[in-house]
């Protein structure tokens, strides 16, 4: 291991290529969602599962928020953590998706107590949170910013589309229409701030592996989700 601290373009360039190796886009789970292959079941348990994930996620910014020593990271933030709730919060907008798949929100809402949530769901919440109030905060940049919220503008525009040719409105797919234009500019800040942080070559070493890190976490939620959803198909096709 070298202790040469990499250029800003370099340690950038690392920090987006370990995400692909565990890019949600090539899951076995977000191909059959855009190829139409799941039923609106299915995406609505889907929803259920990623209601869980992010339904604390204005907490976990806030904890984040606290722990930031410079104004302009602050303030990009507390823009994102202020986009979560408005002018209408993320949790309530995917709640409406699973109401129109068939999932009513109590059920929803109601999936833990029930044991409806996924071990693989839990542990993608809680990592989500270790990464926002306790590891460095070039680790919770790389691991929040790049590694998950830089998915999305060029995953969710595929769910979309498929969305619509099932038949789903605009006003039912507003929770993926809202991250698509919200994160586009995210994983430029969480790069930034990211290399802000990591002062040594050892917290960029770290900061990359964290990427990776995360991106796997998110897959093996999504792993969590494809076998449940198989599951499903196969009972319903023995019944």
């Amino acid at each position: 291991m070298t202790d040469t601290v990499l250029s800003k373009d370099d340690f950038w360039a690392r920090l987006q290529a370990a995400r692909k190796p565990a890019f949600s886009g090539g899951h076995p789970f977000s191909n059959a969602w855009k190829a139409g292959q799941l039923s609106k079941a299915q995406l609505g348990f889907w929803a259920m599962q990623h209601y869980y994930y992010i339904e604390e996620v204005t907490q976990m910014f806030a904890g984040l928020l606290m722990r930031l020593p410079d104004l302009d990271a602050r303030l990009h933030m507390l823009e994102n953590l202020n986009g979560e709730e408005f002018p209408e919060r993320h949790p309530d907008l995917l709640l409406r998706f699973a109401e129109a798949c068939g999932m009513s929100p109590e059920r929803v809402k109601n999936a833990y107590n029930a044991g409806e949530v996924l071990p693989s769901t839990m542990a993608m919440r809680s990592w989500t949170y270790e990464l926002a109030t306790i590891r460095p905060l070039s680790d919770s940049a790389a691991g929040i910013m790049v590694a998950l919220e830089g998915q999305t503008p060029t995953l969710y525009p595929h769910y979309i589309e498929a969305g619509r040719k099932m038949g789903f409105t605009d006003h039912e797919l507003a929770f993926f229409h809202v991250h698509v234009e919200a994160d586009e500019g995210h994983e430029e800040h969480g790069l930034e701030i990211c290399s802000r942080y990591a002062s040594t070559r050892a917290l960029q070493d770290r900061a990359i592996a964290t990427v990776g890190n995360s991106a796997r976490m998110r897959y093996r939620m999504l792993d969590g989700i494809w076998d449940a959803v198989q599951a499903m198909s196969k009972k319903q096709a023995a019944e």
